[in-house]
């Protein structure tokens, strides 16, 4: 526009021109096995480090839902005791994740190492149930 070339320092109005707008975020969907993950790494700790987590489809006659299973490395002293302290409170904690139901949460493996620091590695079982 001429008025540009000849006042670049004022900005001019034009309502000719679309104002430029954002495009809309799309609305991410937080699978349950994701939130099934977040929840179980939240309860076990900072100390933990997630090394695998897989997920099965699995049905009985009356029920679906899936199989995961999640394993995490707790190296150290004070490490080894807050994965002991988890193993204890994971049978009984209440997770809280929408139109899913955990049936079973059981360590399944442990392994654990003393020398040349000690390490426990803790395998998990987990069954989640659509809540239809």
């Amino acid at each position: 526009m001429w008025l540009d070339r000849l006042f670049p320092a004022l900005p001019f109005e034009r309502k000719s021109e679309p104002e430029p707008q954002c495009a809309p975020h799309p609305r991410v969907r937080i699978s349950p096995g994701e939130r099934l993950l977040r929840a179980v790494v939240a309860l076990a700790g900072p100390l933990a480090e997630l090394m695998e987590h897989s997920e099965a489809p699995w049905a009985s006659v009356t029920f679906a839902g899936t199989r995961h299973t999640i394993v995490l490395r707790y190296a150290g002293w004070e490490a080894c005791d807050a994965a002991e302290e988890f193993m204890a409170t994971l049978p009984e904690h209440e997770f809280a994740i929408p139109r899913t139901l955990v049936a079973d949460a059981a360590v399944v493996r442990l392994d654990q190492v003393l020398l040349p620091e000690p390490c426990m590695t803790v395998e998990l079982g987990l069954l989640l149930l659509d809540d239809v």
